[in-house]
């Protein structure tokens, strides 16, 4: 009896197939968030590109389109925030098995359960949790898109009050240009510098923060070791 519990479990051709499939569908399932993620990016890109025609369209133009479309475009941030957590939550799944399940086969060594990783896809799969937060999920987003998304549109704006209708020769004339109705110009210099320190922040201090979204239970290193090798460089 002993001899057959100290026995190491095996996986059949039956659950080498099973898994397989089960590959598939988590592939497929990563790859349709990833659709979407795309389609918020490109909402943002193209909204920023509308404001920046509105904008230098003439040396009148107002620069009022610039701030307008940085409140749309952090409401997509958000958006894409929360669609990438779900993304992640399919990706992980899909490259665990790709890690632990495939890569040991691809090296001639067969399935290998030592690792630990079928516990964690059964932890996964019986108690689901996504795996990162909302704003590190946004932070990450920041980092890879829309970091340079918001730096176009300072740019541009501090370009439009700089140089239309003609180049500032004083300070104040900065003041004036940036005044929103009854809102002084110097309050919506300030509100922009928070708004975009907000953002820089979210993106420094998430950039070597763990990923998962329950903080407050123990480490369990076996499944943070299968989730830190499965993340990679990612």
């Amino acid at each position: 009896m002993d001899e057959i519990r100290s026995t190491p479990p095996t996986l059949g051709s039956a659950d080498v197939s099973a898994l397989a499939h089960l590959y598939r569908g988590e592939l497929y399932r990563s790859t349709v968030w990833r659709t979407r993620l795309d389609a918020t990016t490109n909402w943002a890109v193209v909204t920023t590109g509308l404001a920046l025609s509105l904008s230098f369209s003439s040396a009148d133009a107002s620069p009022l389109p610039l701030v307008l479309v940085g409140l749309l475009v952090a409401v997509f941030l958000m958006i894409e925030a929360r669609r990438y957590r779900f993304f992640d939550f399919w990706r992980i799944r899909a490259h665990i098995l790709e890690v632990h399940f495939f890569g040991p086969i691809l090296l001639g060594q067969g399935v290998r359960l030592d690792t630990g990783w079928n516990t964690v896809l059964h932890q996964d799969y019986r108690a689901p949790a996504l795996h990162i937060t909302l704003m590190e999920a946004a932070g990450r987003r920041l980092r890879r898109n829309y970091g340079w998304i918001f730096g176009i549109q300072v740019a541009a704006y501090v370009g439009k009050l700089l140089i239309h209708p003609t180049p500032i020769a004083t300070l104040d004339q900065l003041w004036t240009r940036a005044t929103i109705g009854p809102v002084p110009g110097a309050v919506v210099i300030l509100c922009g510098v928070l708004f975009h320190a907000t953002w820089i922040t979210i993106a420094v201090r998430t950039y070597r923060s763990r990923r998962g979204a329950d903080r407050d239970r123990p480490p369990r290193p076996a499944r943070d070791s299968v989730l830190d090798l499965a993340r990679g460089a990612s």
